[in-house]
């Protein structure tokens, strides 16, 4: 078994890190940071949000120009018929 003498900074403080200790602290490593494994349900989860965001937005979207476009042919029939109303002798009232 190798030890391994580690000093901290300019202290008189010394300890002896064995081999153990650091097999300990690479494993306690492990179950602190997560690596790329462990963020891939993460990963798929936000992936079929974000699809799910997208497909919303272009839904709304594509419905607020079709009601553009509906408030436009409403308001011109709107003024066809009150030209047409005047032309005929009847009151229109909206």
């Amino acid at each position: 078994m190798s030890v391994i003498c580690y000093t901290l900074g300019v202290s008189k403080f010394a300890f002896m890190i064995t081999q153990d200790d650091i097999k300990l602290i690479i494993e306690a490593e492990k179950e602190v940071f997560p690596t790329r494994e462990d963020f891939s349900d993460l990963r798929k989860d936000f992936h079929d949000l974000q699809t799910s965001v997208d497909k919303y937005a272009k839904k709304a979207d594509t419905y607020y120009q079709e009601m553009a476009v509906m408030r436009h042919r409403l308001e011109r029939l709107e003024e066809w018929v009150k030209e047409a109303a005047g032309k005929i002798g009847l009151e229109f009232k909206v």
